[in-house]
């Protein structure tokens, strides 16, 4: 299979697969905000998401439609937005420590304790930076 797939690949059954693993595991997910990016604005995202009861959050892709859609306008929440963005910039800090990227710890209390490093190690560095 190529690598060159953009961001839509088979996103519609990957959200059924999210959808239907989280009802096996009983998680209610009925009310709930979903985030996702630009890129994934779909109607079918859209619907799968609306079967399940769920507001898709993301901003709306201009590129999709030919003319503006009549009725009121999508659902939006800029703040909740921002918080991904800012939980994702966590990730990706996270990330940068390469012993964190592949689990190599067996054991949950280990590989708990080397997140709790980075973490402190991440705080510190924006506590000592000066700030301008």
């Amino acid at each position: 299979m190529a690598g060159n797939h953009n961001d839509q690949f088979e996103l519609t059954k990957n959200l059924q697969s999210i959808f239907a693993d989280l009802r096996h595991l009983g998680i209610k997910v009925a009310g709930a905000v979903f985030n996702m990016d630009m890129g994934f604005d779909t109607k079918s995202a859209r619907k799968v998401c609306f079967n399940r009861q769920v507001k898709p959050n993301m901003p709306e892709n201009r590129r999709n439609r030919v003319r503006g859609k009549p009725g009121p306008k999508r659902f939006f929440d800029q703040v909740r937005y921002a918080n991904r963005f800012c939980i994702e910039r966590t990730f990706a800090w996270v990330d940068k420590f390469k012993r964190l990227l592949i689990r190599f710890e067996r054991k949950t209390v280990y590989f708990k304790g080397w997140h709790f490093l980075a973490f402190f190690l991440i705080n510190l560095r924006h506590i000592l930076t000066p700030k301008v």
